[in-house]
Order: C-alpha cells, then structure tokens, then sequence
C-alpha cells in the first residue's frame, strides 16, 4: 500500500515537474528566426493556424506554446487582423502582446467593410484611409479595368456592377495599392470564400451564383442571426417558387436610399425594378456586398411552413406567421 502511495506522490510530482517546464518554455521560449518578418494575420484565422505558421517560420519554437499561452490568458478575443513586424528573439507572450494591439506596419494599412456595405460605402472607406475611394467606385461599377474571368463572375449579367462581389472583409493594403489592386483582391477573397461544395449547392438547385448573391444581400438587410437570415430565405425562395413578389423591406429602403421603421404604403409604391412590392422575382442584382453567413443562408435554406416574417422594431426579434392573419397579429404587438 506504502509502494502504491509513493507512486502517486511521485506520479504527481512528474506530472506537476512536467507542466512546470511546459508552461516555462511557453513563457520564456523563442524562435531561431533572427531576422525581422512580416507577418500577416487574416481576418477569422483561427489560433491553431496562426501558431502553426508562426512555428513554420521559426518565430515560435513550438506552436503548441503558442495555442496554451493564448489559451491560459484567455487572449483568443483580443488577437487582430494585421501586418507585424515580428522576430525569432522575441517571446510568445511579447509576440502575443504585439498581434493583440492591432496596429500593422508602416507602410500598410488596415480597412475594414463591414457586411452588407455597398460599393458606395466601400468608396467612402477607403477614402478615409487614403485611398482613391473614387477610381474604386468607377471600376466597381463599369467592371472594367480589373481581373473579371473568375468563374463566380459568369453568371453575372453583361453590363452590371460588381456589387454583392467584393467580399467585406478586413483587409490589408499596401499604401500605394491602386483602385484595381484592391477590387482584384477583394474579387479573390470572394472566391476564397465561395467552396466548390457551395457552388455545387446552388447548381444543383437549378440556380446560379448571381442569384444567390442577389438574395443574400436582401438576407443581410433583413435579418441580423444566421438563423433567421436562413428562415427567411426559405420563405422568400418559396415565394419566388410560388409566384409571389418577395415584398422586402430592404429593397424599398435601397431603392429610397433610406431605412425606415416602416415604410408606408406609398414608399411600397415607389416605380423600381428593385422595388420587390411591384416586381416579382428577385431584384435586377445584389443591393450590397453580403457576407458569408447570408450568402450561406441563401445557399442553404431553412425550409418551414411560415409564410411571412417581420422584425419587431421595439426588440430585434423576428417574428415568423403562417397566416396573413397571424402575421397582421404580429403587426399590432409590435405596434406596426
């Protein structure tokens, strides 16, 4: 019994030596790089990614230091999209105080697009971050001047912007990036994004990328959860099914270039081919550049018996009905 207990003493005192060192080679350890990388951390990238990079470009020493370091300090959040300047000297907790402060090298910059912007709002971005917001916005919309043989791109029709296609994302550019090198970037971010398993999704459901980017942004303006942006478009795609004008708010508000509560009887009125209260169908083409969540949910559907939804505007909350009685219902709790 005395040998048994010895053993767990010891066992435990292994055990306790061994976390010891690991967590002092996490803290005090170092790469063998000696010379200063650019290191560039994208938006999204998961922490077992960015330590194995940093391990594969001898910055780290291991990348498991890295992943425990990030883990024991609940750094997670705080890790920022960027360009650093980083060396093998330096320890993983300097390395993690550094691509937790979010500020990149000199002569990059850093600009965010939110999801659902327009090409509009991309412009005035860029802009503030001195850019020539107003080349991008030109070739945006003539789609010229910028590469357009992406095989996401063939469904769009002859003559149409690229609005839906330049994918928001942070991003970072060199500061004398030109117009066309950040459209062919954010074009390229697109494709990253769109998986051939999505592609062949939509195919198989007789549609095409264009039309499934053109619901997506409606997606990204009428619903906030990725589960709701995928309940709505169930109904909205039933309804095109059905013959039925989709009657969405947010193309009112793109054709008035407003957002409203509500929007009155005669806003619903208003003469647009994007106007989907008079049209039927899906809109001449995206009315913003959607994210990845909408665009997933126009791929992928939630399939249910609703027929109509709103958004009570006292709570966020979506409110789904069967019924035009159920859901006039729900217009007047929400005071609508």
């Amino acid at each position: 019994m005395k040998k048994i207990f010895l053993a767990a003493i010891l066992f435990l005192i292994f055990i306790g030596l061994a976390f010891y060192i690991f967590n002092r080679q996490a803290v005090f350890s170092h790469g063998t790089q000696s010379n200063t990388q650019t290191f560039e951390l994208k938006a999204g990238e998961g922490v077992t990614e960015i330590a194995r990079r940093l391990e594969r470009g001898n910055l780290i020493q291991n990348a498991y230091y890295f992943d425990y370091y990030v883990w024991k300090t609940q750094s997670r959040g705080k890790i920022q999209a960027g360009s650093y300047e980083l060396t093998g000297q330096m320890t993983v907790p300097e390395i993690v105080a550094i691509l937790s402060v979010g500020k990149v090298i000199s002569n990059e910059t850093k600009v965010t697009f939110p999801e659902g912007s327009s090409l509009q709002q991309m412009s005035e971005a860029l802009k503030g971050k001195g850019f020539d917001g107003d080349e991008f916005l030109r070739l945006a919309k003539c789609a010229c001047g910028v590469k357009t043989d992406f095989d996401f791109l063939k469904s769009r029709p002859d003559k149409s912007t690229l609005e839906g296609f330049l994918f928001p994302d942070t991003y970072i550019f060199r500061k004398d990036a030109t117009a066309a090198d950040i459209v062919n970037r954010m074009l390229e971010n697109f494709g990253e994004k769109l998986t051939q398993a999505m592609s062949a999704k939509i195919f198989s459901d007789n549609r095409n990328i264009f039309q499934v980017v053109t619901m997506a942004s409606i997606l990204e303006k009428e619903a906030k959860t990725s589960e709701d942006m995928k309940l709505a478009s169930g109904i909205f795609w039933k309804r095109i099914a059905d013959g039925m004008p989709l009657q969405s708010c947010a193309t009112v508000a793109y054709v008035l270039g407003k957002d409203k509560v509500q929007f009155s009887f005669d806003d619903t009125r208003t003469p647009s081919p994007y106007n989907t209260y008079l049209n039927k169908g899906l809109p001449p083409g995206p009315i913003n550049n959607p994210g990845l969540v909408a665009i997933q949910a126009a791929i992928y559907p939630t399939a249910s018996d609703y027929n109509f939804f709103l958004t009570d505007p006292n709570t966020g909350q979506m409110l789904y009905a069967r019924t035009l009685a159920e859901h006039e219902a729900n217009k007047q709790k929400c005071g609508l």
